[in-house]
């Protein structure tokens, strides 16, 4: 579902999870690196070229009929 039906109207607020030519995919979201840094489990690592980003509850499950089980 792209973002537009899920009332994203304008460039500034597209978050979505799309599946790169490789079979990786990417997640444009808000960058809250900083905020939640310190929150991660203790099992956590993140690198320095990492960022924590977070999307939408309705545009992960949005995705969800997208995501190949395998």
């Amino acid at each position: 579902m792209p973002p537009s039906s899920r009332g994203s109207v304008t460039d500034c607020t597209c978050p979505d999870i799309f599946e790169l030519e490789d079979g990786n995919f990417a997640v444009i979201g808000t960058d809250r690196t900083l905020e939640l840094r310190s929150t991660l489990p203790s099992d956590a690592g993140l690198a320095a070229y990492e960022r924590i980003v977070v999307i939408s509850r309705q545009t992960l499950l949005s995705a969800k009929g997208d995501i190949p089980d395998a």
